[in-house]
């Protein structure tokens, strides 16, 4: 595998579906579908797909390539595989929260290795550079020529004093039940695969998802949070959260930054 071309790849790619999808977003309307599972897409979500999807195929032809969009691929497997989710947040997207963003992420024998997530309406840029480290690049972005970047490290959390971020969208009893078992100091809300990116950057400690996912919505945070020091677990036994299973769905889990005592579901 040439990290180095992958990580230029998939930099390029979300830059430019984040441009296409905030031409979308910009304008005075756009159209909200419901696809079969009654989730929406709009037209942000499938114009940047076919931009990625295309980059991918180009540039990787030989690696199999899942993505939200294209329901052909959901039944698809292989060792090593790319999984994309054009437009993660679509919820957010419509709403105009700007809590949305690009993922695109190598999955390896199970595990998540290189990833890129950009927030084009925060202008947030978290990826994993070729030796697999995870970094912040500074805006504003250029396509052909990586910017400053700050490398990105997990905090040593304060168990006494945690700060817990959760989804501003799918939030409910059952996981303000479950954050009211540890000792808090803030709590804050945000959309998408941001709240990954949020622990591996040392803003938050703890992420803990209850509800229904699937492996395009994780993996690229999921990448970049590994390759910060955090790691994400199955809620129900705090065994590793893996990738490449039956279509594509994830279990409840829990993303967290090493240190903090994870309590029992």
């Amino acid at each position: 595998m040439d990290y180095n071309k992958l990580a230029t790849v998939f930099r390029t790619l979300a830059l430019e579906a984040g441009d296409k999808i905030m031409e979308i977003y910009n304008a005075d309307d756009f159209e909200v579908r419901s696809k079969s599972d009654d989730s929406p897409v709009t037209a942000a979500d499938e114009a940047a797909d076919v931009l990625i999807s295309a980059g991918v195929r180009a540039a990787f032809p030989d690696i199999l390539l899942v993505t939200e969009e294209q329901a052909a691929t959901h039944s698809d497997t292989a060792g090593t595989f790319i999984l994309v989710d054009p437009l993660d947040g679509t919820k957010e997207f419509i709403k105009r929260r700007g809590d949305f963003t690009v993922n695109i992420a190598l999955v390896e024998n199970g595990i998540p290795t290189r990833g890129v997530v950009y927030a084009p309406a925060k202008g947030r840029m978290f990826f994993t550079d070729a030796q697999g480290a995870s970094v912040e690049e500074q805006g504003p972005f250029d396509r052909e020529e990586r910017g400053d970047t700050t490398p990105l490290r997990v905090k040593a959390p304060n168990n006494d004093a945690l700060v817990v971020v959760a989804s501003k969208s799918h939030r409910d009893q059952a996981t303000d039940d479950y954050i009211a078992k540890y000792n808090t100091s803030d709590m804050t809300g945000a959309g998408s695969s941001l709240k990954f990116c949020l622990v591996a950057a040392g803003e938050a400690d703890l992420y803990p998802r209850l509800g229904r996912t699937m492996e395009w919505d994780t993996a690229a945070g999921h990448a970049v949070l590994r390759g910060a020091g955090g790691d994400v677990v199955r809620f129900d036994d705090h065994l590793p959260l893996t990738y490449g299973k039956p279509i594509y769905e994830n279990p409840f889990f829990i993303a967290y930054a090493p240190g903090v005592d994870l309590r029992p579901a």
